[in-house]
Formats: structure tokens, sequence, C-alpha cells
């Protein structure tokens, strides 16, 4: 019998390549993988509840793996963990959860985070994005507010990938700013490779007068992704929430 546990954790992610193990880089699933088998004595493999890319940062992330040890979820096993990690990582709880429990399937949303520096700030090099001007973020909020009018967001998706949808709903998009940081908010039922880079950099098109509010209409209508702007640095970028059903299983108080 094994039990099967939910981690949530969080990374700074600029010295990853990405969340996914891939070959000859060093990824956090990797690293994760690796403290947990050293400690539990045991190969173990942790599914995420998503990918982030190179350079994307998470304030919160959820996986879940199975262990054949039933008291795992011991705040002193975390204590632990966290010391065999590299401090790029930390893990918040590891929660008990039912054996079909699945950290990327159950989810039922997510939110990321973009950010913008409007000065040059040495202590956020590696957390924002310098932008080069103030936008016009009134027109910016309206334009996120058309993106609730639709569900096929191909104009902001990586090219060939292998989902079978490119169909999201969002539940959130709005843009705040206070003193020189400006952060886009979006909340989502699921995201595509690269989806929320290319939205910020679009929605910034509209913001400094490239385009205009119809344009930017239009380019979602024609579901090309040559036709929207550039994907904005992937340093800005934060996965900052993942939402289960009520009571999946019992979350941290962050």
């Amino acid at each position: 019998m094994t039990q099967r546990y939910f981690i949530e954790l969080a990374y700074k992610g600029t010295h990853f390549h990405g969340w996914q193990i891939q070959p000859n880089a060093v990824s956090v699933q990797e690293c994760l993988e690796k403290a947990l088998s050293v400690i539990t004595r045991q190969t173990i493999a942790v599914t995420g509840a998503g990918r982030t890319d190179t350079g994307v940062h998470a304030s919160y992330f959820v996986a879940h793996f199975d262990s054949a040890h039933t008291n795992l979820d011991h705040p002193d096993f975390v204590y632990k963990l966290n010391s065999f990690l590299n401090k790029d990582i930390t893990v918040f709880s590891i929660s008990k959860v039912h054996s079909e429990a699945h950290a990327r399937f159950d989810a039922v949303s997510r939110t990321y985070q973009y950010h913008l520096n409007l000065q040059k700030d040495p202590f956020a090099t590696e957390t924002s994005w310098h932008f080069f001007k103030q936008p016009d973020l009134d027109k910016m909020n309206e334009a996120s507010r058309i993106l609730f009018e639709y569900t096929d967001f191909t104009s902001f998706s990586k090219l060939h990938t292998e989902v079978k949808t490119n169909n999201c709903r969002i539940y959130c998009a709005e843009w705040t700013q206070s003193d020189s940081d400006i952060v886009f908010t979006v909340k989502a039922d699921r995201f595509l490779r690269n989806m929320v880079r290319a939205l910020v950099g679009t929605i910034l098109e509209v913001g400094t007068g490239k385009i205009d509010l119809q344009q930017f209409r239009t380019i979602i209508e024609l579901k090309d992704r040559g036709e929207a702007g550039l994907s904005v640095p992937a340093h800005g970028l934060f996965l900052t929430d993942i939402e289960y059903p009520e009571g999946f299983f019992k979350r941290s108080n962050l």
C-alpha cells in the first residue's frame, strides 16, 4: 500500500530550466524528486500541477507523489526536506490525499501575475521586467475585459503544441499599478503554452498606442499566433495560485 501526498511549494525560477525534468538541465521537479528520494530511501516520482518555462517563478505550486511511508505529512519532515533543497525552493506543507487525487487534472483554476517595473531596479532584475515607458492602464484594462468574451486563444498559444484544444475560460484579467510597479493578474481554468507572456506583450501594444481595441479584438478572432504581439521575457512571470474543489485537501494558510 502507498499513500498519496500533495506538496505545496514555491520556487524562484531564475536558475532552473522550468519545472519539468529534461536532459542536461536543472529543473525544479528533478531537485524535488532527488531530495524526497534521498530522505525516504525510496524512488519518488513527483507530478506537478503544470509546467513553468525556464526562468518563470511560482509563489505557489502544487504537486503530488506516492510513498510507502504514511507519516510524511508531519512538520518535522517538511523541515528536513527544506534543509535538503537549495535556496531557490521552499516547501510549505505536505498533506495526505486520496489515492486518485491528481495535482494537475483536479485543479479547477490557476492564477498568474506578470510584473513590470518602470524604473531600473538592480534588486528586481530577476523577478520583474524593466519596461521603457508608462503605458495606458485604462486602455489595457479595457482590452483585458474583451478577453471575457472569448474562449479560443489560439492567437496567444505557442505553435505546434500537443494540446487537443486551445479553449480556455478566463475568470479574471486586470492591470494594477503601485508607484513604478505594474502587475497583470490573470486567472483561468487552464492556460496554453506561453499564453500569459503573449497576452501581456499584445496588451502592452494597446497600452502604448501601437494597436487599438478593435485591432486587439481582431487578433483574438484571427486565431493566428503570428498576428499577436511578442512574448515578453519569462523572468517577470509568476504562478501565484492553484485552486482545487472545496475540501479536496488540507491547504496551508499562506
